[in-house]
């Protein structure tokens, strides 16, 4: 059997998840990990780009369901 501190290091280093919309806001361990100790709740920023990675234990989060935003297109007013 794993001691708390291995259980910690396991679940919540450098693993990947996929995440929903409904799951945010988005927080590293997420919400239903019951992981307390292994390292400080960070809230990541998702929504941009769709995939984000925790600056603590490397996991990656995708967002699934991600639609990239429009962006403005930008002309150049020097080329005609």
């Amino acid at each position: 059997m794993l001691k708390n501190e291995e259980k910690a290091f396991q679940t919540c280093t450098g693993r990947r998840y996929e995440v929903h919309y409904s799951d945010l806001p988005l927080s590293c361990p997420p919400k239903d990990v019951g992981v307390w100790d292994a390292h400080p709740r960070v809230y990541l920023p998702i929504e941009e780009t769709g995939q984000v990675l925790c600056p603590y234990c490397s996991t990656t989060y995708i967002l699934k369901d991600f639609i990239e935003p429009e962006r403005p297109l930008i002309l150049n007013p020097e080329i005609e």
